[in-house]
This record gives structure tokens, sequence and C-alpha cells, in this order.
């Protein structure tokens, strides 16, 4: 492993695994992305750091807005990783659209898109990783959410407002994946 990838499974493992079954979570997209990568020819280091990293804004010492793409994207630029690293931590799975619902767009304009493989990518192992490290589906994954946040709380209607990026992003990837 090298030594940005065990910078960034560190950097995780203090700041998710007390989170609880996050920590689960975020393992198994690590792993999944490092697979990804292989696949498809794609920048792992990047890829497999973001993977990591993409939680990170959930441990409260990190909280300053308390969305945490743009708090995880904001530590991870003032502890100097890597601005593609950052962004893909801030857009990681359709964030943007979050990001319209809490009326942070701005916040999340800190830091502009990474390169779209890249997203699509972190956007497939997140959304196909259960929150204990399980591989479910995408549509799973987002019932999941929906069903512990509830439609009436912000993440809840971001499923709702992203569910078709989400999954036309996931099936894209997977088509990537299963293409010979």
């Amino acid at each position: 492993m090298s030594s940005k990838l065990s910078s960034a499974r560190s950097e995780a493992r203090r700041l998710v695994e007390p989170l609880g079954r996050r920590w689960l979570h975020v393992q198994t997209v690590a792993a999944s992305a490092a697979g990804v990568a292989a696949k498809l020819g794609l920048d792992s280091e990047t890829l497999v750091a973001a993977a990591w990293l993409h939680d990170v804004g959930y441990a409260d010492e990190l909280r300053e807005t308390g969305f945490h793409p743009v708090d995880g994207a904001r530590f991870l630029r003032r502890t100097g990783w890597s601005e593609e690293v950052v962004r893909l931590v801030a857009h990681h799975s359709c964030s943007r659209f979050e990001a319209g619902l809490r009326g942070m767009s701005d916040e999340l304009g800190e830091f502009p898109r990474p390169s779209p493989e890249l997203e699509d990518a972190l956007c497939f192992c997140d959304m196909t990783t259960g929150p204990g490290g399980e591989r479910v589906t995408v549509a799973d994954r987002l019932a999941e959410i929906q069903a512990r946040y509830g439609e009436r709380d912000v993440v809840g209607r971001f499923v709702e407002a992203a569910r078709d990026e989400l999954v036309g992003t996931v099936r894209r990837v997977d088509r990537l994946l299963t293409a010979d």
C-alpha cells in the first residue's frame, strides 16, 4: 500500500472508526474502489484515497456546517490532501443535490467538480455499499437511506431529488465494469 493510501486509511480510521458501523461501510467502499480503478484503468491512488476519506466529515471534531461532504473536504484541503481527493470528497454521491436542498450550494461551490470518471466511480462504490459494509443494489441502498432518515428529513428529500442521477451513475459504471 502506498504511503498516500496508508495515510488515507489511517486518517479515516482515526475519524470514522469511532462512529461505529460507518467504519465498515468506508472499508468496503475503499476495497470496491481499488477493484473498480483496476478494472477501468483509473487513477487508483486518488480514487481509493477519496474512498477512504469520503465520510470523514461526519466526525464531530470536523463539524462546521453539518454537511459532511463540505466539512470533510474543507478539513482535507487544510491538511494538504491533493485537490482531486478534496474535490471527490466534496462532490461524492451527487452531493450537489443535497447542497441545494440545504441552501449550501455556495459552500459546495468552493470545490470545483472532480474528474467525471472518478466522480462516477466513487458514487458507484458508495451507492453499492450498505451502512454496515455489505454489498447492496443501488435501489436497496437508497431505500435504506430513506428509511433511516425519513422522507421529511433533508437527506430523505435528497434521495428523491438525486435518485435518477444516482441510479443512472451506478448503471453507467456497472456497464463499464461488465463490458468485455
